[in-house]
């Protein structure tokens, strides 16, 4: 089964380069063999990155430029970091969250980023600034990304570690009856496995269905949330399962305002955090005319989506 992901949210960072930056870093230097930091060095601030200097390290390589108290992070935690991102032959930064004054949410172990933001920022405290070096095997590699990322490109980023936090499980709190016998059955385990779903025979709805299977009382979720979710996804027609993050063991992370499927953003925006939602999307909502992968043209979806925390 292929993820989806790539189709339901405008890619980010690591996964395609976003706004690049016209920032000039200063002529090389280097310190302990990282490139550095010639302004804007201390934690929240928008930093400058000198060029590197010689041949690029040939493994990732991080440096702690100052250390928070915050608690680790590890692998399955939901964290939000600022960055600023640049080839290490270059005085261009590619790409950097503080001028979007927005940071980026991931979660860590969940295959979202590329490698070496995975391996580098395990272990980092929250409240830190951390200097990386990634070589192309743990960055984009042979193909690149872009015009700013050429082939083989090692990266440097400096990352400042906003907040991180373990993920929960499952939902938490009062189930919900299922009365319409027109609409799908969603299960109600709260044991980390995937819910039971069960699509009835009829024609689907013609609008956008959001209802809650497990209510929690957490915080509603903003259109400018990133939210951690657990997701079984089904085409209506054939009941047949073209998504799953239980299958793959690893959580996905939607930052709503990269959300391309309107019903999607639509259904989970107003939603509590720690609730189990089902939704059912219209193919006006969801993909429209356009196959995608194994969803056919003019498909119904349905969607059972544990919204598990939000960032």
């Amino acid at each position: 089964m292929r993820r989806l992901a790539g189709l339901l949210v405008v890619p980010l960072l690591l996964l395609s380069t976003a706004a690049c930056g016209d920032d000039k870093a200063s002529d090389s230097a280097s310190k302990n063999g990282f490139p550095a930091i010639t302004a804007g060095a201390k934690f929240g601030e928008k930093p400058t990155l000198a060029k590197g200097e010689g041949d690029p390290p040939k493994k990732l390589k991080t440096e702690v430029i100052s250390e928070g108290d915050g608690a680790t992070l590890k692998n399955g935690d939901a964290a939000e970091v600022n960055y600023l991102g640049q080839a290490w032959d270059s005085t261009k930064p590619f790409d950097n969250s503080f001028d979007r004054k927005q940071p980026f949410g991931l979660v860590l172990g969940g295959g979202m980023v590329i490698p070496g933001w995975e391996q580098g920022l395990v272990g980092q405290k929250v409240g830190s600034r951390v200097q990386l070096v990634i070589p192309p095997e743990l960055g984009y590699g042979e193909q690149g990304q872009g015009q700013d990322i050429k082939p083989n490109a090692t990266l440097v980023f400096v990352v400042d570690v906003v907040s991180g936090e373990s993920v929960p499980k499952s939902p938490k709190g009062s189930t919900v009856a299922q009365d319409n016998i027109d609409l799908p059955k969603i299960g109600t385990n709260t044991d980390g496995k995937a819910p039971k779903v069960t699509i009835p025979k009829g024609d689907p709805p013609k609008k956008l269905v959001s209802n809650y299977i497990i209510e929690s009382d957490g915080e509603a979720v903003k259109d400018t949330d990133t939210i951690v979710v657990n997701y079984e996804a089904y085409l209506w027609k054939g009941a047949k399962k073209f998504d799953s993050t239980y299958e793959t063991g690893k959580v996905a992370s939607f930052p709503l305002t990269n959300i391309t499927v309107k019903g999607l953003k639509a259904g989970l925006v107003g939603k509590k955090v720690g609730s189990r939602i089902l939704l059912v999307i219209p193919p006006d909502q969801g993909f429209g005319d356009q196959a995608q992968q194994t969803i056919p043209a003019n498909s119904t979806l349905v969607w059972s989506v544990d919204i598990l925390t939000k960032m």
